[in-house]
């Protein structure tokens, strides 16, 4: 799912050229990103934010958290709750950017506050996750040389 949602993003921005401002986080970015767009690339963001974006914390969240958990150890279990909280953090992002995107500018101090804490708790939640796949890949390529 995680995947699958990271490769729709990637459709819709090269479909509609165009950056979604989710990891925009200054007062000037956020604005210019918004004036870039045009009316259609706005609404087709404002859908995106409000379908795309929403599932995607959940299936990031729950995948790096899993992943954390199951291969990560006692580092695990402190890595993987930035994933989960992180969640809630984005879903908030996004409710900004909406709002944002549909004209309501004061919207941007909100973005500014909640962006940078969705960056700092995904980004060891990746990281996490990306550690655990080779371990998984590794385990795995054991066991496939033990069998054969």
């Amino acid at each position: 799912m995680y995947l699958a949602l990271s490769i729709a993003f990637l459709i819709v921005m090269w479909a509609w050229d165009f950056l979604v401002i989710d990891e925009f986080f200054k007062r000037q970015d956020i604005l210019a990103g918004v004036a870039d767009l045009s009316a259609t690339q706005k609404h087709v963001h404002v859908i995106v934010t409000a379908t795309l974006d929403v599932a995607y914390p959940f299936a990031y969240g729950i995948f790096q958290a899993g992943m954390a958990y199951r291969f990560l150890g006692r580092w695990g279990r402190l890595i993987a709750p930035l994933s989960l909280i992180c969640i809630p953090v984005d879903l908030a992002e996004g409710f900004a950017q909406i709002m944002i995107l549909s004209g309501h500018l004061q919207f941007v101090e909100t973005k500014i506050l909640v962006t940078p804490i969705k960056l700092l708790l995904y980004v060891p939640g990746l990281c996490a996750a990306l550690v655990a796949l080779v371990i998984a890949a590794s385990r795995r390529q054991k066991v496939r040389c033990r069998e054969g």
